[in-house]
């Protein structure tokens, strides 16, 4: 055979060799892009949630009427005004009522000059009666007379003390006529603002009598102790205990969240809806880390950290199967299935006790088309992990 023809026929299987290769590769699948997360080292905290959204309370808030209606002849606030302890609010039209303490005044002074009247004339009876008994005790006034002056002396003297009895029951009268005028004002039972006023004046206030909601004359809030009321699922109430840390975050502060403690558990269960049995948590914020205006009413969600482990080998609660199985992207290209033994977990990462080393990939985006042991894989650059 000659030297050309060799030449020939070895191009000829190199051309063959060439397209058998292109067409193997051409008929294998392409790799599937697949979102990739680098095992790491960090925090894992195991954590509960509110079902609802919760609320800012503040520690004290009262809605203030008046014990009695009337016309609104003070209005000593406006709404959003800063007011002390004790400082007037309201106060309704009484002139009745100071006429008729008035007359009650006079009534005590009229008693008591009764008292200095009929008292100065029960000591001049006593002395006359003792006066008798000496006279008698000489041989120059009977005995009768001597009874007769001592009687006079007793009935003065129980004339004396039915007038200062009388003193009493004036007073006593003064004091009821200003226990009524109470009822006509409102008087701020602690420091704080006034959110709300309902009512103007010259209008007529009416309180709220049992079993009818009446809107209340001011509704006055110490927004100096705020506090976060969220309800719990009673299933995770046992887990929590006061003095638990906490992490606080509000839909007016957008990506934030605060830390804080649980400060009550409710000890009953709510049953506002069918099949949603919850459980009222209490939590306050840290004084050094809350944000520098919360308004009462803001809606909040509380986080309840249960327990937390640092500085451990962790993988994104998304990237586990079933049986605490993961993806793992071998050197070849391909998945690979591992069996993991986990610890702490929450919704963003769950703690890797045996299985998993720092440094090897796994797969978050189980959801995708053809992800599944074995597969060829790429990064999926476009996408974030």
């Amino acid at each position: 055979m000659s030297s050309s023809l060799i030449r020939r026929l070895l191009l000829a299987l190199a051309i063959l060799a060439v397209l058998g290769t292109g067409l193997w590769w051409f008929n294998q699948p392409k790799p599937i892009a697949v979102v990739l997360h680098e095992i790491s080292r960090g925090r894992v905290e195991s954590s509960i949630a509110n079902t609802r959204a919760g609320t800012v309370e503040a520690c004290l808030r009262t809605r203030l009427s008046a014990a009695m209606g009337g016309r609104i002849e003070v209005l000593a606030v406006k709404e959003g005004e800063r007011v002390k302890k004790g400082q007037l609010l309201i106060k309704l039209w009484n002139d009745d009522q100071q006429a008729q303490s008035a007359l009650a005044l006079t009534q005590v002074e009229t008693a008591r000059r009764r008292v200095t009247e009929v008292c100065t004339l029960a000591a001049n009876a006593e002395s006359e009666a003792a006066r008798q008994t000496t006279l008698r005790t000489q041989g120059f006034v009977s005995g009768s007379r001597e009874e007769q002056a001592r009687a006079e002396a007793q009935g003065r003297r129980a004339g004396c003390e039915a007038a200062r009895a009388d003193v009493l029951q004036a007073q006593a009268r003064v004091n009821a006529t200003r226990v009524e005028q109470s009822r006509t004002v409102l008087y701020a039972p602690f420091a704080g603002i006034v959110a709300k006023i309902v009512g103007e004046v010259g209008e007529y206030a009416t309180p709220s009598p049992p079993g009818v909601p009446t809107p209340p004359a001011i509704d006055l809030i110490d927004d100096s102790c705020l506090y976060v009321k969220a309800p719990m699922d009673e299933v995770d109430a046992p887990k929590i205990v006061p003095g638990q840390v906490v992490r606080i975050s509000f839909d007016a502060l957008p990506k934030q969240s605060f830390a804080g403690l649980v400060r009550r558990v409710a000890p009953y269960v709510s049953a506002l809806e069918k099949q949603a049995r919850t459980v009222d948590v209490e939590a306050t914020l840290d004084p050094s880390q809350a944000p520098p205006k919360l308004l009462v009413g803001y809606s909040a969600d509380v986080e309840v950290v249960l327990a937390l482990r640092d500085n451990v080998v962790r993988v994104p609660t998304s990237a586990l199967q079933e049986g605490a199985r993961v993806l793992v992207l071998g050197a070849d290209g391909t998945l690979q299935q591992r069996n993991l033994k986990t610890g702490l977990a929450n919704w963003e990462f769950t703690e890797v006790l045996a299985g998993l080393a720092p440094g090897e990939r796994v797969v978050t985006s189980l959801e995708r088309q053809g992800v599944k042991p074995g597969a060829r894989v790429v990064a999926d650059e476009a996408a974030k992990p």
